[in-house]
């Protein structure tokens, strides 16, 4: 039974996902895909026109939901709006449900850094920062909110034994105790 160009295009992400964090993504050419998935490298290249484009696909519908979560907690207001410990739990769920892209971003820092989605990552630290302490954090609050931010993603990928409720409640403790807020 032949395949839909999604399925395949989706066969394709996963094989260069699980090349990319054994050899690298620059030590992984598109032949090394093509030779994995049993297909010429004229194939791959109708689904995909580079190794950049590639990591891009496997990548933005991480950037994409990140986005959205950020951008939907930015948009309510008032009573409606998230707790600091909620904004937690639902970060680290994002995080933990990512996490093999996240190793991914974590091991090629740099050739992600040239495709632009660091940067985006990043501003969301900053962006859930003014969420929890307002439009003008202090310096303080700021770098509060990188290290909770930053530290319950990072839990997400150092702790991968560990049952996901008992991490989740671990890291979202540690994380308001890192913002400096009360229970």
């Amino acid at each position: 039974m032949a395949r839909t160009p999604s399925e395949t295009r989706s066969r394709i992400q996963n094989v260069a996902r699980e090349l990319f964090s054994r050899k690298g993504v620059q030590r992984t050419s598109l032949q090394d895909i093509a030779d994995e998935l049993g297909i010429s490298k004229p194939a791959l290249y109708y689904h995909f026109s580079s190794r950049e484009d590639l990591v891009r696909s496997i990548l933005q519908p991480l950037v994409d939901e990140g986005e959205e979560f950020v951008a939907a907690h930015e948009r309510l207001r008032g009573s409606a709006r998230a707790t600091p410990r909620e904004l937690l739990q639902g970060y680290f769920d994002f995080h933990y449900r990512h996490r093999a892209d996240l190793l991914l971003i974590v091991t090629e820092l740099t050739t992600l850094a040239d495709l632009g989605l660091i940067d985006r990552m990043l501003a969301w630290r900053e962006r859930l920062g003014k969420l929890v302490f307002g439009r003008r954090p202090t310096l303080e609050q700021s770098t509060r909110a990188v290290i909770a931010f930053g530290g319950l993603q990072d839990c997400c990928l150092q702790f991968p034994d560990v049952p996901v409720d008992q991490l989740r409640r671990a890291t979202v403790d540690g994380a308001m105790a890192a913002l400096g807020l009360p229970e």
